[in-house]
């Protein structure tokens, strides 16, 4: 089997508009938490969100282009823009048909499909736009990012709401891994704040209500949860066979080495009791990694501070490592930024990598009164830890049961 490296990562979340500024601020504790400021909450129970601050997708995308994208497909674009260029790879070199692509995306476009109804329930089904459709659907976003560079390789959207991310990278090093493509622009993106989505979140209690004290709302692990906090964003991640990579020169933040993919199949929005489809789905992406548990040395829980997630998230760590659970370092990154859903996965496999690169863990802010039923954890508060990384799995848990674990290891020959 050919071995598969990450060597280009581009990101856009509500802590930065860039990978650099991303990781910088979550290494810093800085949360993208706040009051909505897209639209009008003055009706809803919710009012706050993780939001792309500042996003000018016209500085880097044609204007003719960006008429024809859905929100969530200009993050998924410009992460993937920018991760082209850190790969430092020039797509024209190389078979076009030996590259693929795989964006996650848990929704879709919400903006255009709540604008587009408004104008069908007003105006009449004869001023709907004839780019509805296009822009709605959620592989467009996987479509547009082979278009703007003439890929032909594997090309499709993963689907599985908060896994969809996580999904997507695991199937592009399985497409790697097994010799149908050479290279794969791999990741999620998600554009579902908006004011419809953020009623039916809330009305169906998954969301936090602190509207008071938004950089204090999400609180992975606190036992004063209250629910999770929509985001949005995007992240990129370029993956390559490693031979290749090696003979072009290719800077390697890490090896993915194993993907876990399992279901709960328990319950739509609930985890399975024990969190026992997330220990299986560890246990798989391990199993194929070739890792004992003795060597994990670092977990990006899925933690989205609501009640059910983790306590079982937590659970289903404690069953797996049992005896090695304080040997091994775990954070929460939807603790700054938020729930992301479609995005989540892949923009925390970036904070991974950055994290075997750097070796260094972010902190889990807002863990100020741990849960009991969370004890026995080492979860890292307060302040970054210097942490030398051998593997490292990043969890992701969807609505319907959804679970899907990413192994990366740090590169060497």
């Amino acid at each position: 089997m050919r071995r598969v490296v990450v060597t280009g990562i581009g990101a856009i979340t509500p802590v930065g508009n860039d990978a650099r500024t991303t990781w910088d601020s979550l290494l810093k504790g800085k949360s993208g938490i706040d009051l909505i400021k897209s639209f009008d909450t003055s009706k809803h129970t919710v009012r706050i969100a993780g939001e792309v601050k500042d996003f000018q997708p016209e500085k880097k995308i044609n204007f003719k282009i960006l008429k024809r994208l859905d929100r969530y497909a200009q993050l998924s674009l410009w992460a993937t823009m920018e991760a082209v260029e850190d790969a430092q790879i020039d797509f024209e070199k190389y078979d076009r048909a030996e590259i693929g692509v795989i964006i996650g995306v848990g929704i879709g476009g919400l903006i255009i499909w709540e604008a587009e109804h408004t104008k069908f329930l007003s105006k009449g089904p004869a001023r709907v736009s004839p780019l509805f459709i296009p822009m709605m659907i959620p592989d467009m976003a996987s479509g547009y990012i082979a278009i703007h560079w003439g890929l032909r390789g594997p090309n499709y959207t993963t689907v599985s709401a908060c896994a969809s991310g996580a999904h997507a990278i695991g199937d592009a090093f399985r497409a790697i891994k097994y010799g149908d493509a050479t290279v794969m622009v791999a990741g999620g993106g998600e554009a579902s704040v908006t004011p419809f989505a953020l009623a039916a979140f809330s009305n169906m209690r998954a969301l936090s209500r602190r509207n008071d004290e938004p950089h204090k709302a999400s609180r992975p692990f606190d036992k004063d949860r209250d629910g999770f906090i929509m985001s949005e964003g995007a992240a990129t991640l370029i993956l390559e066979e490693l031979e290749f990579a090696k003979a072009r020169g290719a800077k390697i933040y890490g090896e993915i080495v194993g993907f876990g993919a399992t279901g709960d199949g328990y319950h739509m929005t609930a985890p399975a009791p024990e969190g026992e489809g997330a220990r299986r789905s560890m246990e798989r992406a391990m199993k194929e990694a070739g890792c004992k548990k003795e060597e994990i040395s670092y977990i990006n829980a899925h933690g989205t501070a609501t009640p059910l997630n983790d306590k079982f998230e937590a659970k289903a760590i404690k069953d797996l490592f049992s005896g090695y659970t304080q040997k091994i370092v775990i954070n929460a990154t939807k603790s700054m930024i938020g729930h992301s859903l479609g995005a989540a996965g892949a923009i925390e496999a970036a904070v991974s990598c950055w994290s075997i690169r750097d070796s260094v863990v972010h902190a889990t802010v807002n863990l100020e009164n741990p849960d009991s039923e969370c004890a026995g954890l080492d979860i890292v508060r307060d302040t970054p830890r210097e942490l030398k990384i051998n593997y490292v799995l990043s969890n992701s848990l969807g609505f319907g049961g959804h679970n899907a674990s990413l192994c990366f290891k740090h590169y060497s020959d």
